[in-house]
């Protein structure tokens, strides 16, 4: 019997038998399974082992029977409506993912009532706000990138006080000294976070007379480390019955860390003490607007007499340029303060006041960062999107319905046809029934040439089947 023969008619048996993989056959579901042929049946295909039929398995509750199409079904389970207006079977709504354009009211709802015009134009100004809320959103997360710091002045007290020493057998210390003290505050912060007064500094060293405390002892320090404690002063206490001038070394602690420059190449840049990142900013402006960058080779800068005595090159790479300016770089210069510790009781003016500038955050970039972080008016919003959108599908279910019951009252008996139409269509699809079965009740249908090959390849079936249980059984396998 030849493999080949004419192609088969659609809605044939063959059709019904065959699986979802090609040569697959199987019984067709449901009441239309015809006698005679086995549930599973099928012919070897090259490459697949013979044996039983490899059914894909289904969770429990699947509404799907074996063989059926999936894509069908799930194209089935998708459809809100069927073609002819009626709704479909219930909890099988169509989960859509929460976008702008489902709360647009449809265009035969806004027909219906005219009074939806308002909400539309509401649409439109919150689709506008969300666009400027999300520009001005990525400005401030790139505000927030770069320091924003603003200049303030920060006054330093520097006050001492005296002890005179107590002569024998009276209580107290026997030793004049006195004792020096360092404070400070911010003028006009605005912030409710007061800082410490150390937090400013990177160090603070006093340098006392070296005459009077020696070589060992004439220098008092204060380093800031990882684990050092913010204070809002610092002490200093020395035995002495004399006036002693002091020096005071400031150094402050910038962020982001500055430095100070050559002293050529301040003048050169007119920038004397700033961070790396305005230097080399500088330094690109100078090579820019002296046209230092070489025309054909792009990654070369052709260094100017100036250059070449700084650098000491006639030319170099842009990329060189961070290690060239390394050696060129110190540390910013200390604030120095001179002051003299007066241990004369009749002196009043033991105090004195110094202003000096110090970098402090911006209080609008505190303000910038609680609005990026704030979530409470972001979940209420959240919510109020949640409701609309609900509010607009139950409106499009009442349409739907509406639509549904116009119909049936415009047309009762043609409504009822299509509506028996669609519902037939429906359950073809559900039981993945193909063909038609009145046509296959009569004899005329299997007197088709495509009956030998289809009763041929049944009787195949059953003699691989058989063989393979005689194989079973004796243990050996027939060739």
């Amino acid at each position: 019997m030849s493999s080949r023969g004419p192609p088969l008619p659609p809605g044939s048996l063959m059709n019904m038998m065959r699986g979802p993989n090609p040569g697959m056959y199987r019984s067709a579901p449901g009441p239309y399974q015809r006698p005679g042929m086995m549930p599973g049946a099928r012919m070897p295909v090259p490459g697949m082992p013979i044996g039983a039929p490899m059914l894909p398995t289904y969770g429990p509750g699947t509404p799907m029977r074996p063989g059926m199409n999936p894509m069908l079904m799930d194209s089935f389970r998708k459809r809100l409506m069927t073609p002819q207006g009626h709704p479909s079977l219930p909890n099988q709504r169509r989960m859509k993912r929460r976008k702008m354009a489902d709360k647009v009211l449809p265009q035969r709802i806004r027909e219906l009532v005219p009074e939806s015009q308002a909400y539309m134009d509401l649409l439109a100004f919150e689709r506008k706000l969300d666009q400027t809320i999300a520009r001005k959103r990525m400005e401030i997360q790139d505000a927030i990138k770069k320091p924003l710091t603003q200049k303030r002045k920060l006054r330093i007290y520097i006050s001492n006080t005296f002890t005179p020493g107590k002569p024998d057998g009276e209580e107290g210390e026997k030793v004049s000294s006195w004792e020096l003290r360092v404070e400070g505050k911010l003028l006009e912060d605005p912030s409710k976070l007061k800082r410490k007064f150390s937090s400013f500094f990177k160090s603070l060293v006093i340098e006392l007379d070296k005459d009077l405390y020696g070589p060992d002892n004439h220098l008092v320090e204060w380093h800031r480390m990882a684990t050092t404690q913010e204070t809002d002063g610092f002490q200093v206490k020395r035995p002495g019955d004399v006036n002693v001038k002091c020096t005071l070394l400031l150094m402050l602690d910038h962020q982001p860390p500055q430095y100070k420059l050559d002293t050529r190449l301040a003048r050169l840049l007119g920038v004397h003490t700033q961070t790396r990142a305005n230097i080399m900013q500088a330094l690109w402006l100078y090579i820019k607007n002296n046209k230092l960058q070489d025309s054909h080779e792009k990654e070369y800068i052709n260094c100017n007499r100036y250059f070449r005595q700084i650098f000491n090159c006639m030319r170099m790479r842009f990329s060189d340029i961070p290690m060239k300016l390394a050696s060129l770089l110190q540390h910013p210069d200390p604030i120095i303060i001179n002051h003299t510790i007066s241990v004369d009781p009749n002196d009043q003016k033991k105090t004195a006041c110094y202003d000096i500038e110090v970098e402090v955050d911006d209080p609008l970039k505190a303000q910038m960062s609680n609005f990026l972080a704030s979530t409470t008016n972001q979940q209420e919003i959240a919510s109020l999107d949640a409701k609309i959108h609900e509010t607009i599908e139950s409106i499009n279910q009442l349409k739907t319905q509406r639509d549904f019951m116009l119909s049936f009252s415009n047309n009762p008996q043609e409504f009822i046809q299509d509506w028996l139409k669609s519902q037939s269509r429906d359950l073809k699809i559900m039981t993945d029934m193909m063909g038609n079965p009145e046509e296959e009740r009569h004899s005329d249908f299997y007197q088709q040439p495509w009956t030998q090959e289809a009763v041929g390849r049944h009787i195949y079936f059953k003699v691989q089947q058989r063989r393979q249980e005689l194989e079973q059984v004796l243990g050996i396998r027939l060739t």
